[in-house]
């Protein structure tokens, strides 16, 4: 073979190695780069579409989920930005990484594997339990889910034994929200009402069936509370 067919056969080679590796993927140019994010927020397109946010407008500073923790936020840390409590531990995901503590895992549901999940854990020994330490605080669109709809928030179902996704847990005929507790002989959807609660009308949440109840809503509105609104939303930091 001579000199110039070698050197020839060697190109070929080299140009068939560097496809190879461009088909792979692993090869990227300023323009494949903004295709994958085509508003350059930090989230992939594909990310985006999967979550239902919009792969063409920069919302990495939006809050779909209203659970404190930005949608860029919820993207690096592989958390859901349409499920405020990812791990379903009860403990929203914004309130896990804006604690500061180590004891919680925001997609681990019992970080300390003790058997007791993270939301019903009291961390700081005050007697209020994880889950209900922003009560008082957040904001209507922020309250606690009730993805059945029976009266009892998410975060509690665990405690009487009822389903998340099944609003009469027993088939009894009775909503989980209105059986009632045999120790507390309270309706399971009251048990952890108090004073402070602040979205009797949220429009979603376990205290919206108190309206009638107690006579009106508890003063809340849908603006107010750490847990902010949709876009520029402030939750603790520049990067969550």
């Amino acid at each position: 073979m001579s000199q110039f067919a070698c050197k020839r056969s060697s190109a070929a080679r080299v140009a068939a190695v560097v496809a190879s590796i461009a088909a792979a993927g692993l090869l990227s140019s300023p323009a494949m780069a903004s295709s994958s994010d085509s508003d350059r927020d930090g989230m992939p397109n594909r990310w985006e579409r999967a979550h239902h946010l919009n792969p063409r407008v920069n919302d990495a500073r939006s809050d779909a989920d209203h659970d404190g923790l930005r949608n860029a936020a919820e993207y690096r840390r592989h958390t859901n930005p349409r499920d405020e409590d990812t791990d379903n531990d009860g403990d929203d995901d914004g309130d896990e990484v804006h604690d500061g503590r180590r004891s919680t895992n925001v997609r681990d549901a019992d970080t300390d594997n003790d058997g007791v999940k993270d939301g019903d854990e009291d961390a700081d020994r005050d007697h209020v339990a994880n889950e209900d330490e922003d009560d008082a605080t957040e904001s209507c669109r922020g309250d606690d889910d009730d993805a059945d709809r029976d009266g009892v928030s998410d975060e509690d179902e665990n405690e009487h034994g009822t389903r998340v996704h099944d609003a009469d847990s027993d088939d009894d005929g009775v909503s989980d929200g209105n059986a009632v507790d045999s120790h507390s002989g309270k309706q399971f959807e009251d048990e952890d009402d108090h004073a402070h609660d602040r979205c009797g009308t949220s429009g979603h949440g376990e205290d919206d069936d108190d309206e009638d109840e107690d006579g009106g809503h508890h003063g809340g509105d849908d603006d107010g509370g750490h847990h902010g609104g949709d876009d520029g939303v402030d939750d603790g930091g520049d990067d969550d």
